[in-house]
């Protein structure tokens, strides 16, 4: 049954305005219901949501990520909207000018106006 059925990221915020804006203005991504307590967006065909609750941005991982076709093409554009990307110098994950290079793919992380961590992915293979 799960198996054929649609999953939704559902993405904490503790200011769901300011998430609003960074979600739909920032990154661009399309509105499709306003609520009080959360919002719906879409982005490549798949809708999430984004929901108000005091623990929002306290995740220590990664939430939520795009699969792209040019990192570096999204990154200049993600750059000219304001997208600070997440320096790592970890055992395992360092980036160079924001990126990681690894098993055949290409990844750089950022912040939501929350706190919360997103990633965009190049697969190489």
């Amino acid at each position: 049954m799960l198996a054929d059925a649609p999953l939704t990221a559902v993405i904490p915020a503790s200011d769901i305005e300011r998430a609003k804006h960074f979600y739909g203005d920032t990154l661009g991504l399309k509105l499709i219901d306003d609520r009080k307590e959360v919002v719906l967006f879409e982005s490549g065909g798949t809708r999430f949501h984004v929901y108000r609750t005091p623990s929002g941005g306290q995740a220590a991982h990664t939430l939520a990520g795009w699969t792209v076709e040019d990192l570096d093409a999204e990154m200049t554009e993600l750059r000219g909207r304001g997208v600070t990307f997440e320096k790592y110098d970890l055992p395992g994950l360092k980036t160079v000018n924001g990126v990681v290079e690894d098993a055949g793919m290409r990844g750089a992380w950022f912040k939501d106006s929350e706190g919360n961590i997103l990633s965009v992915v190049q697969d190489l293979r």
